[in-house]
């Protein structure tokens, strides 16, 4: 059981390539910075089932599983079966996710990005586990989405939150937590600093989604765990 002083890294993605030479100090330089808990979080079914495998190997890794919109286009019914397995048979899935549209890259198209975000829903409120949300540039579409399957009865997070404070507002008022990454230390991001400041430090999480979003001093390098301490001070 985590310690309630310490910190929660609530979204990464430590399974690739980039922490192969120093996975075992990476966890230890997290542990030293007072990070006791970290959530690896799946993109595809691939990295869905690493992040398990993580999770199931060390006691303080917890995983969600899902597929990122980026991959809509590819999602058949056995990725479908593949996620819910994990569910099942994983007793360290605490999410699904990571889920949502990204109208930003369209890497899939977006009528299949809204479809594939709905199906993962509705296997959250089947499964009763909460959902965690990328949201780029589809902040209407994700927000009627949200409300239309009933997001908020399993409630979850949004990641990389990007909206403003209104919008904050209303995904706390359906049931949501939001989450603050390592752009909330770039000067230029005023409006997040905003979010923060007017939203209940109990309604926040805190993430590095690293290897990506590093913040500063660090930005420019990879991103870890152990960076998480900065968002929150910051």
């Amino acid at each position: 059981m985590t310690p309630y002083n310490t910190l929660i890294d609530s979204h990464a993605h430590i399974y690739g390539p980039e922490f192969k030479d120093d996975f075992a100090d990476m966890l230890k330089r997290a542990e030293e910075a007072g990070v006791g808990e970290i959530i690896v979080v799946g993109t595809d079914v691939a990295t869905s089932r690493a992040a398990c495998e993580l999770a199931t190997r060390h006691e303080n890794l917890y995983c969600a599983v899902g597929i990122h919109p980026h991959d809509a286009a590819t999602v058949t019914e056995k990725c479908y079966e593949d996620i819910r397995h994990m569910v099942n048979s994983c007793t360290k899935v605490v999410a699904i996710g990571e889920i949502g549209l990204d109208f930003y890259r369209d890497r899939s198209p977006r009528h299949l990005q809204e479809e594939v975000f709905r199906r993962f829903i509705r296997l959250a409120r089947e499964v009763s586990l909460p959902v965690i949300i990328h949201d780029r540039d589809a902040h209407d579409r994700v927000m009627a989405i949200v409300m239309e399957e009933d997001a908020g009865a399993v409630g979850g997070v949004f990641h990389c939150f990007s909206g403003d404070l209104q919008m904050a507002s209303r995904c706390i008022d359906l049931g949501f937590h939001i989450s603050i990454p390592g752009t909330v230390t770039y000067p230029s991001n005023e409006n997040l600093r905003q979010v923060v400041q007017g939203t209940k430090i109990e309604k926040m999480l805190v993430e590095t989604d690293c290897p990506y979003l590093t913040p500063v001093p660090h930005r420019g390098k990879r991103n870890e765990p152990a960076y998480v301490s900065i968002t929150a001070a910051g």
